[in-house]
């Protein structure tokens, strides 16, 4: 099994960046794509971003052009550089590991961003 632990959220004025960052632990060798999710009150978990075992990502659309997502196989470490913060951020981000058919989630982490 892998475990995942994100750090990083809080607080930030629109226009403003939040680094986040997940470490995973356990049955890392298995990890292949590593990725960011994202819950608002009121809505379903979306992906945010996503980045395969080559390094490749992949972003949506309302992120696109202002979020970086990054990762290191040495550390087992993945990370979400978030620029150009808007209110419509505002969500419990989620760190995601697939590993094999299983999916494993981090514990989340709050990000505010007021206008």
């Amino acid at each position: 099994q892998v475990q995942l632990v994100e750090s990083g959220g809080g607080l930030v004025q629109a226009g403003g960046s939040l680094r986040l960052s997940c470490a995973a632990s356990g049955d890392t060798n298995c990890i292949s794509a590593m990725g960011w999710y994202r819950q608002a009150p009121g809505h379903e978990r979306e992906g945010v971003a996503v980045i395969n075992s080559g390094g490749t990502p992949y972003y949506s659309d309302s992120v696109q052009g202002r979020f970086t997502i990054s990762r290191d196989n040495a550390t087992n470490t993945v990370s979400l550089q978030m620029n150009s913060l808007k209110p419509e951020d505002t969500a419990v981000y989620y760190c995601n590991a697939v590993c094999g058919e299983y999916f494993s989630w981090g514990q989340g982490t709050q990000v505010t961003v007021s206008s």
